[in-house]
Order: C-alpha cells, then sequence, then structure tokens
C-alpha cells in the first residue's frame, strides 16, 4: 500500500485588522464551522504554533512539497477549547460578568465556553465567569447586552468596556 502524506499549503491570507495580506506557510490540522463562518485550524510555521484562518480572509493557497506537520486530536482540542470564542490559546483570564435579574434568565440557559461557571445571586442576577485568552470577540458579546451587563473583573476588561461605551455614548452626542 502507498501511505500518502499530507503536505504544507501556503497561504495568502489577509487581516481584517488593516487589510494587508501576509504569506503563511501552514500544516492544515481541520476545518472548523464557527458563528457562520468556515476557520482552518492550522499549524503556522511562521508564528510557530496553532492558528485559526478564516476561509473567506485566504487569497491564495498553493500546495506544497514539505510534509505537514500532524497534531493530535488532543492537542487541538486543548489548544482550540480552553478559551472563549474563536480566538485560541489557554484561558489564562476570567471574566466575571454580572447580568440584571431582567438578562438573567437567558444567560443562565447560554453556553458561552464549555468551562464556565455561573449562579444566580440573592437580587435575582447572575454572575457568570468565562476563561479568556483574547478579549476581542467576548468584549462583542458583552456589549451586546449594555446596562444589562457589569464586568466585575479583571480591572483591564472592566476598562476596555468603560472605554467602548464612553466612545459608543459620545457619538449619539
Amino acid at each position: 500500500t502507498t501511505e500518502q502524506l499530507l503536505r504544507r499549503v501556503r497561504l495568502g491570507y489577509r487581516s481584517r485588522g488593516d487589510g494587508r495580506v501576509s504569506e503563511r506557510d501552514v500544516s492544515p490540522q481541520r476545518l472548523v464551522r464557527y458563528r457562520d463562518n468556515w476557520y482552518l485550524d492550522a499549524w503556522c510555521h511562521w508564528r510557530d504554533g496553532l492558528r485559526s484562518f478564516a476561509l473567506d480572509a485566504i487569497d491564495r493557497a498553493e500546495g506544497l512539497v514539505e510534509p505537514a506537520r500532524e497534531l493530535p486530536d488532543t492537542e487541538l482540542d486543548t489548544h482550540f477549547t480552553g478559551s472563549y470564542g474563536i480566538f485560541a490559546g489557554p484561558g489564562d483570564h476570567l471574566a466575571v460578568l454580572r447580568f440584571t435579574a431582567e438578562r438573567a434568565r437567558w444567560v443562565a440557559v447560554e453556553r458561552w465556553h464549555p468551562d464556565q461557571v455561573g449562579h444566580y445571586l440573592p437580587d435575582g442576577g447572575y454572575q457568570l465567569q468565562v476563561p479568556y485568552s483574547d478579549q476581542r470577540e467576548l468584549l462583542m458579546d458583552i456589549l451586546k447586552y449594555g446596562p444589562d451587563v457589569e464586568v466585575v473583573a479583571p480591572q483591564p476588561l472592566r476598562e476596555a468596556v468603560a472605554q467602548r461605551l464612553a466612545a459608543a455614548a459620545r457619538r449619539y452626542r
């Protein structure tokens, strides 16, 4: 029998932040659908680590002759599910969010993360703890609750939410 080896792929990848295209040599691991978008989980040889690449941000792809680095599913799962949202990595921060009683019924049944911890508060509100590594997606999800959520901790996340809300309020003056 002939064993077929997985090969590396060279991507032209467009940054959503600044629109620049970078060239990345990656070892594809798996495709993932998240919030109605497709992502390629891959070992990035340029960054020397696991990354997720949005398929719609890939400008071009070229197969290479070098063999791909293959990683076990357990390593992929640990890396990509340890933190909140699409931004992977170890959940080395813990967001503590306090929701009003009006929002508690909705938030209490939502699954923000497999390792979340939540409980009702004496006033009918709900406190949710969520591990995260990168605050960008978490920040967007917190902001959608407007005045019905307060970031209790950590302080940098609390300050980021306050700054975004203040900037939004300035637009309406």
